[in-house]
């Protein structure tokens, strides 16, 4: 009886070892995943490098919060599903004291988040985010990586309100582990204005290697000019159909994405010009749509369309070569690709044979880089050969972020 009894307890002390091991064990992997908390005054799910970023973290094991503002109702408009990924979206307020509202709720839901949540690193994007970067930092104990997609325009007069949202981004400039820029003269500005000394890296805006796609375009179908984004006469000139229509049916225009906040109705004038140009059924609005959609679509035409204007008083818009997302998309699609004839492009994208070079300011020089890819098939899938090259080569976001990856696992 004495033996039996010694049995018991002495397996009823080894189960409650075991479960004080497994409970050790527990704690000890929840305290070893890495925790990274992303924070933008936007929708996250309209910037891919947050989309690629946050997916390659989560791949390797980090546990992933986005919080954001919902700032459209497109249901396409989302981030895929990931099970080490939740997304938190504030609904977004139209204009007014409303928007004022909102900031201000924006900052009390970010700070709650990061001491609830407790990440390691805070991965903030854009200038307005730095109000509340900064109060958080002074409060808790977080590292922060700075990523600013969009670089505010030093030469031009700011509000009141903007004037100490710099102020603020100076101070993140200068405390942050890590900044981010995706153009390179962006960044030397960048570290100009804010004298920031620290770590500062150029990442451009590639696609990441699994979005690479079969080439499903076709030859019998005439030729498919392709492009996604915000639709807006600087990005989507109405020269463009000018020149098309002269092909009478042989070239066909899609394009995918939604206005721009600054061009309501742009879409409905196209499809004017369109009819004007006797080229309605030429010209094919595809909608909004999610970013494999895109790809997909794009897969299907023949000339990415990535056209920046010559003249423009946006300072992004001048230097978009690296930070523009569409036109490493259309490469990673296999699609030749059609860009402005600014020098920059040229050297990055037209030297290299990937694809060809047009003023957007004139539909005679559109027209005639039309009818070289329509004449020339064979050379132009060769070009799409060689941007899928590149693509897998070097031009894929796991290359470009690897030395952020690092930085972030090596603390």
């Amino acid at each position: 009886m004495l033996s039996n009894l010694s049995k018991r307890l002495l397996k009823r002390k080894h189960e409650h070892i075991g479960a004080a091991v497994s409970r050790r064990n527990v704690a000890s992997a929840h305290k070893l995943t890495r925790r990274i908390m992303y924070i933008q005054f936007t929708d996250p799910a309209a910037y891919p490098p947050l989309e690629h970023s946050s997916r390659l973290l989560a791949n390797r094991g980090w546990e992933i919060l986005v919080l954001g503002i919902s700032t459209r109702g497109e249901p396409s408009l989302r981030l895929p599903a990931h099970p080490c990924i939740r997304v938190k979206k504030i609904k977004l307020f139209q204009g007014g004291w409303g928007q004022k509202a909102q900031y201000i709720l924006f900052f009390f839901v970010t700070l709650y988040w990061t001491w609830r949540w407790k990440p390691h690193w805070l991965y903030a994007s854009d200038p307005l985010v730095c109000p509340a970067i900064w109060w958080i930092r002074k409060f808790l104990s977080v590292k922060v990586v700075y990523h600013e997609h969009d670089s505010p325009d030093l030469d031009i007069a700011h509000t009141r309100f903007m004037k100490k949202v710099l102020n603020y981004r100076k101070k993140v400039a200068n405390y942050s582990e890590l900044c981010v820029l995706p153009q390179h003269t962006r960044l030397l500005q960048f570290i100009e204005t804010t004298q920031r000394s620290r770590p500062t890296v150029c990442v451009w805006n590639c696609p990441r290697l699994d979005e690479i796609q079969n080439v499903n375009s076709s030859a019998n179908r005439g030729l498919i000019i392709y492009y996604h984004g915000n639709v807006s006469s600087d990005l989507l000139p109405g020269n463009l159909i000018v020149a098309a229509s002269r092909f009478k049916g042989a070239i066909r225009v899609q394009a995918a994405g939604y206005e721009a906040a600054g061009s309501p109705g742009y879409l409905q004038s196209l499809t004017t010009l369109a009819t004007n140009h006797g080229m309605i059924k030429e010209l094919e609005y595809l909608g909004a749509m999610s970013r494999k959609e895109l790809f997909r679509c794009a897969s299907k035409a023949h000339v990415g369309l990535s056209l920046m204007p010559k003249h423009s008083n946006n300072y992004n818009l001048g230097h978009m070569v690296g930070a523009s997302n569409k036109v490493f998309d259309y490469m990673a699609c296999g699609l030749a690709v059609l860009v402005s004839d600014l020098p920059e492009w040229v050297s990055a994208f037209v030297e290299p044979g990937y694809g060809r070079a047009c003023d957007p300011d004139d539909p005679d020089s559109i027209e005639t880089e039309l009818r070289w890819f329509l004449d020339h098939p064979e050379e132009r899938r060769e070009m799409g050969r060689k941007c899928q090259d590149r693509i897998r080569e070097a031009w894929n976001y796991e290359t470009m972020f690897a030395g952020v990856l690092s930085e972030l696992e090596k603390h």
